[in-house]
């Protein structure tokens, strides 16, 4: 597909068809163009948990989403639809390998001082690699939807699938092909055009 169809086709996918799974050749593209992302001193500082079985799926929704934290009707109604991903990718962000890249030779920052960071740029370079993740997904003819799982579900999470104290889940990705799905009231906001939030030369 045309990288700018790509573009435009792009949006979060909340409903999936739960009877065709993802090729695996599919698969093992999102992955690879996932690692292709740019990451600071080419640290590649991430992980990515992929789960496509049924049973890991319900693991990880029954971590992170246990029925008593549904709430509203449409927080349930989008459960429903996102459990029925054939696939969720859980991208990783490692902060300490970035600490250590950045206190080898070429770069000499010994004391792994995080203020020396502008930004924390391990959690930049996981979300880059959670883009391509979503763009290879629309060029495949799939939908995809990155959201996050809630701080107070994180340390279930962990615990249901061993996951180092090391990384931090950055949010999660579910994968599949699209299934009629209610528009998101967020998008009634429509998209600001470029001129608000673009500026040349000086901000105002």
């Amino acid at each position: 597909m045309e990288f700018t169809k790509v573009v435009r086709r792009r949006r979060m996918v909340r409903d999936y068809d739960p009877d065709r799974p993802v090729p695996p050749e599919v698969v093992e593209q999102l992955l690879d163009h996932a690692v292709r992302a740019p990451s600071a001193g080419f640290t590649q500082g991430w992980g990515f948990l992929v789960l496509e079985t049924a049973v890991d799926r319900e693991r990880f929704w029954a971590a992170t989403s246990p029925v008593q934290d549904a709430g509203s009707r449409g927080r349930g109604r989008w459960l429903a639809g996102m459990r029925r991903a054939p696939l969720i990718v859980v991208p990783h962000a490692n902060r300490a390998a970035y600490l250590d890249r950045y206190a080898e030779p070429d770069k000499g920052w010994t004391d792994r001082d995080e203020g020396r960071w502008p930004v924390p740029y391990w959690f930049v370079d996981t979300g880059f690699a959670s883009l391509l993740m979503l763009l290879t997904a629309v060029d495949a003819g799939l939908g995809a939807c990155f959201f996050g799982i809630p701080p107070q579900r994180v340390a279930p999470y962990r615990a249901v699938f061993g996951v180092p104290e090391g990384f931090a889940p950055v949010g999660a990705i579910t994968i599949g092909y699209p299934a009629p799905d209610h528009r998101s009231p967020s998008l009634t906001r429509g998209r600001r055009p470029v001129e608000q939030v673009v500026h040349r030369g000086q901000w105002s």
